[in-house]
């Protein structure tokens, strides 16, 4: 597949953008100035990168409790996203969401979701509802491994590859479910190797190659596009922080050695040194996209710090309930 320079340099900037965010909103966790826990995407910007590049904002994703990298792919304001992770009232959930609950539908991002394995149901019924009005819109379900457990991926997949939704299961494969390691929590290598089970294409791609992620993702989406079904994508990539926050809880479950070979394939620096012997990209430009992240980065900061909290008689607006009569 042929990628023109313009994707190449589009690529690279929404991930340094991915990686600026986290860094900083990391930072701001572990200062106590951002409250409650954030679960960070640095080290897997390649994947929402690779994929978001195809979609428009008509398509949809569903997101996961590792997200924000998701969402910046896509798009999303930075500012509406400081402002909720800081529980302020200008945020995209007016401050009552927090990190994992974020969502953006005028974009198609559906929420993130702090419950492991929630997103395959949402994001088959958004495809059948994309089928059913006869749209070329694609719905694009993000999980990781240990989500790929769970009954609500394997009924959701059986009902996609049934009838042919417009869906792509994207896995992302950090080799942990929160502290377990996959060979732990599941008899498989490759959870690619499930797709079999439900009669869809399973492809294991380098989720730390942006250019390898960009070429299996569009394959994937313009076969969804087209009518002629699933696809689920399992992205090998890793995170570079803890579970939760930079230096996370304490709990020893990898070594330092891991995570630095694991760094070595970082992969905003891999795309950043093949664009650099292409001639597409110069150090000096490179430096340039990250200036402009941390200043929109900083710009957003300063936007949800100087915003109001929600205030009280907020509390029970938004809130539905659904409810049945009694025969």
């Amino acid at each position: 597949m042929d990628i023109s320079n313009g994707v190449l340099l589009d690529l690279h900037r929404r991930m340094v953008r991915i990686r600026t965010f986290e860094e900083e909103a990391g930072k701001l966790m572990e200062a106590g100035k951002i409250p409650g826990a954030l679960h960070l995407y640095v080290g897997e910007e390649a994947v929402a990168a690779g994929v978001m590049v195809h979609l428009r904002d008509s398509d949809q994703i569903t997101s996961t409790h590792r997200g924000h990298g998701h969402l910046v792919a896509k798009g999303g304001d930075l500012r509406k996203m400081y402002a909720e992770l800081y529980g302020r009232a200008t945020g995209y959930c007016k401050g009552k969401g927090g990190s994992m609950h974020i969502s953006d539908l005028d974009l198609g991002m559906l929420g993130a979701n702090g419950i492991v394995g929630a997103g395959p149901p949402i994001a088959i019924g958004a495809a059948f509802s994309n089928k059913y009005r006869g749209t070329d819109n694609v719905t694009v379900c993000f999980f990781g491994d240990g989500a790929s457990n769970e009954g609500t991926f394997h009924e959701a997949a059986n009902m996609a590859a049934l009838y042919k939704l417009p869906v792509v299961f994207a896995c992302e494969n950090n080799g942990f479910g929160e502290f377990t390691r996959q060979e732990r929590h599941q008899a498989v290598h490759d959870i690619a190797d499930r797709a079999a089970g439900y009669g869809m294409p399973g492809i294991v791609v380098d989720g730390m190659d942006a250019l390898a992620v960009y070429e299996a993702a569009g394959e994937a989406i313009a076969r969804a596009r087209a009518g002629s079904g699933p696809t689920l994508l399992e992205f090998k990539t890793y995170r570079f922080f803890d579970h939760v926050g930079i230096r996370g809880m304490g709990v020893i479950y990898r070594e330092d050695a891991e995570v630095l070979q694991w760094r070595e394939r970082d992969p905003v620096g891999l795309v950043e040194t093949r664009l650099a012997e292409q001639g597409i990209l110069s150090p000096e430009a490179a430096a340039a996209v990250h200036e402009a992240a941390l200043a929109d980065v900083r710009d957003a900061i300063a936007f949800a710090e100087a915003s109001p909290f929600p205030e009280p008689g907020a509390l029970m607006e938004d809130i539905y309930t659904v409810s049945r009569g009694v025969a």
